[in-house]
């Protein structure tokens, strides 16, 4: 195992990578969790989210219901995660070796690193896009030159924040979510004269089955879509910190705003058609089209920064995962690397990939049933756990967690052959590589691939609850018997 890294704030750089974090400089408070929680979601992306709830043909207050539900339970699963952060005062993708094994834990490893790369790339892409957006409705060039330093700048400041690391991020998130809070409220008050009552009033009721749907996908678009990284960010709390409040802040900080933001958004694409289908293709963008110009560049800076703000927790603990894997590189150096992915990514859906929310939703689908997967495991062995983790074993694969944990892979391989073929792909011409999922839904008798229930995409609850049954219940003996060697 790596010596413990000295993590002394008054260094610039965090020299901290996935080795456990010394006594010393475990001083945070659960409360300090709802500063990066809070503003990675303030976005106004979360907006757009609006639009996606009612494209499963449900009615406002049913989508109201849905994005409530699914936007607490899942930040409340994040919260879950976190307590492990504070027991082993590791990264999340170090601490799931307690239930996979040192080397087994590979396995879901790369699905992390693939779902936290792909989710700050897609932050960067849509901060890009809302750019160009914005100048053309200022009247500037927003082609080709305006998206190319807009890339440059969303990546440097996204690298930027990630490479100084943890003691920088959270210091810039606390000042953040004053920021971007204070104009997002504004931008409320500003969008609101453009609800149609009558018109949100008017949209008629879907079935259970789209509305199971929607709330998957608002479950995977918020918390499952950070339950990955969700300990890396209470690896500094003190050890008597109460698990309690380190659920409460975490389910806090992340739900609050997209609450918020989400049902404002359903109103404003109940109200306007147009609206709503607008938002696929450039989600910021379509929201700053109901703004006077006077507010755009307020709003477009505002839109950024939320953006960033995501991306950098994305990007720092994707580089977390990167050194998990075996990556023998310092952190700062590892999250360069993700920030050239990244950037390497937004260039090519901002001057190549012509549809955006497609591409997106089929990826975030497909990796959310092998993540989902592994957020039961893992949760299961979080709650069953009485005690701190044996730290230095978390690196040795001789020692009490082995080096693969069979029944956890097994399950986390099962659940998802069989979450995949309970889900579809809904974006078949901009996503054609997915195609192939769905394959239970005809012998199952759900109605085969053109049913109803084939867009509730039941695969990521099942795989969610069964892994989650799995881990509780058949791994109990093995976890007491690891708790049991002291």
């Amino acid at each position: 195992m790596s010596s413990p890294a000295s993590t002394s704030r008054s260094r610039l750089i965090e020299t901290a990578g996935i080795e456990i974090i010394p006594e010393s400089a475990r001083t945070a408070t659960p409360r300090q969790l709802f500063w990066p929680w809070f503003a990675a979601n303030v976005s106004v992306f979360g907006m757009s989210y609006g639009a996606f709830v009612l494209g499963f043909g449900i009615s406002f207050w049913q989508a109201t219901v849905v994005s409530i539900v699914g936007i607490v339970t899942s930040f409340a699963l994040c919260g879950l995660v976190a307590i492990a952060g504070k027991r082993g005062s590791a990264p999340t993708m170090v601490l799931s070796r307690a239930a996979f094994g040192v080397e087994g834990n590979k396995v879901p490893g790369v699905v992390s690193w693939l779902v936290s790369i792909g989710w700050e790339t897609s932050l960067a892409i849509t901060a890009v896009l809302a750019t160009s957006t914005i100048f053309e409705r200022l009247g500037l060039d927003g082609g080709t030159g305006t998206k190319l330093v807009a890339t440059i700048v969303v990546a440097a400041l996204i690298v930027g924040a990630s490479v100084l690391g943890y003691h920088t991020i959270m210091k810039l998130q606390s000042w953040l979510t004053w920021i971007t809070g204070a104009i997002t409220v504004l931008y409320l008050f500003m969008a609101l004269p453009h609800v149609d009552l009558s018109a949100v009033g008017a949209v008629p009721n879907g079935s259970a089955a789209h509305m199971i749907g929607a709330l998957v996908m608002v479950m995977t678009g918020f918390g499952l879509g950070w339950i990955n990284i969700a300990a890396d960010w209470s690896r500094y709390q003190h050890r008597n910190a109460s698990d309690a409040s380190i659920v409460a802040w975490n389910t806090i900080g992340g739900a609050a705003a997209p609450i918020i933001l989400v049902i404002v958004g359903l109103l404003l694409a109940a109200s306007d058609a147009d609206f709503a289908a607008n938002v696929g293709g450039d989600p910021v963008g379509a929201l700053a089209s109901i703004l006077p110009t006077g507010i755009l560049i307020p709003f477009l800076i505002t839109a950024i920064l939320a953006l960033v703000s995501g991306a950098v927790l994305g990007i720092y603990s994707s580089g977390l995962t990167l050194l998990s894997l075996g990556i023998k590189v310092p952190r700062p150096a590892a999250a360069g690397i993700d920030g050239l992915i990244l950037t390497v990514g937004t260039l090519f859906v901002v001057f190549v990939a012509q549809d955006f929310i497609g591409p997106f939703q089929s990826f975030l689908i497909t990796l959310g049933v092998p993540l989902a997967s592994w957020a039961g495991l893992l949760i299961a062995d979080v709650l069953r756990r009485r005690k701190p983790y044996a730290e230095e074993e978390l690196f040795d694969k001789r020692g009490r967690y082995g080096s693969w944990d069979a029944v956890s892979i097994v399950t986390l391989i099962v659940t998802s052959v069989i979450g995949w073929g309970l889900v579809v792909n809904t974006f078949a011409e901009a996503a054609a590589w997915n195609n192939w999922q769905g394959y239970l839904l005809g012998p199952l008798g759900l109605g085969g691939r053109e049913g109803d229930w084939a867009y509730a995409n039941l695969g990521v609850l099942l795989a969610l609850v069964l892994s989650f049954l799995v881990g509780y219940f058949v791994r109990a003996p093995k976890i007491a018997a690891q708790e049991a060697k002291g």
